[in-house]
């Protein structure tokens, strides 16, 4: 696997590797404020008592490996605290962090949470469209996990890609129920013997929706339980950075071979939709004092009933109102707001052009 190293302050934060250990130990060893995004994947602490078989009496592949085994509740909660206290260290003022889990622990590690200073974003329901049945018939089928976003601090300006999540979500507001299938076929890894390389690894597709929601590209994603690397392998398809850290030989040398498959996409591929609030500022009157627009010059409405007049300043005026692109299309439309920018158009060769397209090509023209 390729590795790269930054410079935080004065230690080498090494990227897109697994660290071999245990996970708070490793997470105290790297340096602090490194992180921009961790995502969790705890052990569940399941309490399972026996073996547990279908109905034809196979035996069920379930959760019993000794990674998640704890002698108490009081335990798991201290273990929880400390895994925290050491993720919360590694995140940058602005970072963020998800954690998933079962109804075994979930609360539990919510609590821990808060307890710890993070702050809370969301609480997302991953419903599984082809959930396990509950084979001893007294409960309730097990059929959604619950993930918890939480920013480092109240205070944290954290990632957000609102219009990337809605543009995935077919240009609707993306909701915190998620429908997405347990990982199956082809994507579930398997032994030599044909057995599940892990009882939990996670779809591809959560962890897609995880990274394209709240982290950019290059930005250095920490999975503490790495598991079979499904954190890995979609932060590096995305172009994002990881560092994982697993301390089953196993699972390492399966997340590494799969990691290793994958190949990363062209950085405009890989880009998501930023916020229009986040684009490089235009003023109206820098198109009229470049020439793009020229003082004189007849705008008119989207709806072609109203008109007013370039000013050498960057205003309007129509009849006896003068002001913003946006104040004078308000006025005229006795409405108490409006987007000067969508509703002004003007006309070349015969062609009725929005004046938000010069406003693009201006910000074209600062990225490049």
């Amino acid at each position: 696997m390729s590795r790269a190293q930054v410079s935080c302050g004065k230690t080498e934060l090494e990227l897109d590797t697994i660290l071999a250990g245990d996970c708070v130990e490793e997470m105290n060893r790297l340096p602090e404020a490194s992180i921009d995004l961790i995502f969790a994947d705890p052990p569940y602490n399941l309490q399972l008592k026996g073996e547990l078989h279908r109905p034809d009496n196979s035996r069920v592949d379930a959760v019993d490996d000794h990674w998640d085994r704890f002698a108490s509740f009081g335990a798991y909660d201290e273990f929880s605290r400390a895994w925290l206290a050491a993720a919360r260290r590694l995140l940058k003022p602005d970072g963020a962090i998800w954690v998933i889990g079962s109804y075994h622990n979930i609360f539990r590690v919510g609590a821990t949470l808060q307890d710890a200073g993070f702050w809370i974003l969301n609480d997302v329901v991953w419903r599984k469209s082809n959930p396990m049945p509950n084979f001893r018939g007294k409960r309730l089928t097990n059929a959604h996990e619950t993930l918890i976003w939480a920013a480092k601090s109240d205070q944290s300006k954290y990632t957000f890609n609102y219009e990337a999540m809605k543009a995935l979500n077919d240009d609707v507001q993306m909701r915190s129920d998620w429908v997405i299938p347990l990982c199956t076929g082809a994507e579930r890894l398997k032994t030599a013997t044909g057995e599940k390389a892990h009882p939990t690894q996670k779809p591809e597709a959560l962890l897609h929706r995880v990274l394209v929601a709240s982290t950019r590209p290059g930005d250095v994603v920490l999975d503490p339980f790495f598991g079979t690397g499904t954190t890995g392998a979609v932060a590096k398809r995305l172009g994002r950075r990881f560092i994982g850290i697993e301390r089953e030989a196993e699972y390492r040398a399966a997340a590494e071979a799969r990691i290793a498959r994958v190949r990363t996409l062209d950085a405009e591929v890989a880009a998501v939709t930023t916020p229009k609030r986040a684009e490089p500022r235009v003023a109206f009157g820098q198109l009229v004092e470049r020439g793009m627009l020229c003082p004189g010059e007849i705008l008119h409405s989207m709806n072609g009933r109203r008109q007013a007049k370039i000013r050498a300043d960057g205003t309007l005026i129509a009849n006896d109102v003068r002001g913003s692109i946006h104040q004078v299309g308000a006025a005229l439309e006795g409405a108490p707001s409006c987007n000067g920018w969508t509703y002004w158009h003007f006309r070349r060769e015969g062609e009725s052009i929005p004046i938000d397209v010069l406003r693009q090509q201006v910000r074209a023209e600062m990225h490049d």
